[in-house]
């Protein structure tokens, strides 16, 4: 195998350990989204389409250069038929190698797309992801949002009735003092008429006394 076949190859098995890794679901779309914008990624993004349709072009031109040797050797083949047997060979080797490079080159064409779309699918997938998780903390904040709403009405009922209760406790303590100043007051007032009363008769009964004493 020549030298740039080899690197075609090696770039062939690269790809199909990327799409492996992309494939399984061994890491996140988050994490790949988060890894796809680090900043060594993002310093090669302003200048990532121009490489991939360059590498594009590359695999392209291998893969009809692949084509163009395929087309060659099967039309040596078929006109190769009285020819010596080591020629014969050599020209079916040849086609093989035609074949395996038409193979080589194909997939890494192909794989290079795949990976391509794999990577624009997994960035959406984590927006998508992001998004919907915002969306969902929204409605969960809305909803408790709501639910306090619709509860505070009903607390605010619950602590005016209470303080209603402590109102009506304090003025029926407030009206039995009242009642017990009122009955203390009454009873002054008899005790007073009574002293006011044993006064009186205490100084009618003096007057009464005096004049009898002058007459003695």
């Amino acid at each position: 195998m020549s030298l740039q076949w080899a690197l075609i190859a090696g770039f062939l098995y690269l790809e199909i350990a990327v799409v492996l890794l992309l494939v399984l679901p061994l890491i996140s779309a988050r994490r790949w989204q988060s890894f796809f914008k680090s900043r060594f990624l993002q310093t090669l993004s302003s200048q990532a389409q121009l490489y991939f349709l360059i590498l594009l072009a590359i695999l392209i031109l291998f893969f009809l250069d692949a084509i163009r040797e395929m087309r060659k050797y099967s039309d040596k083949e078929h006109t190769a038929d009285h020819q010596h047997l080591d020629a014969e060979m050599q020209s079916t080797m040849r086609l093989f190698r035609a074949q395996r490079n038409f193979y080589i080159s194909g997939f890494a064409l192909f794989l290079s797309l795949v990976i391509r779309r794999l990577v624009t699918l997994i960035s959406t997938q984590a927006t998508l992801e992001a998004c919907s998780e915002a969306s969902m903390k929204q409605a969960q904040s809305a909803t408790q949002a709501a639910r306090q709403m619709m509860t505070s009405p009903k607390e605010e009922l619950q602590e005016l009735n209470n303080e209603i209760n402590e109102l009506k406790k304090e003025l029926a303590k407030e009206k039995l003092d009242k009642e017990a100043v009122l009955r203390q007051s009454e009873n002054l007032s008899e005790e007073y008429d009574r002293v006011s009363k044993l006064n009186s008769e205490l100084e009618r009964k003096l007057a009464a006394s005096e004049p009898s004493k002058k007459d003695d």
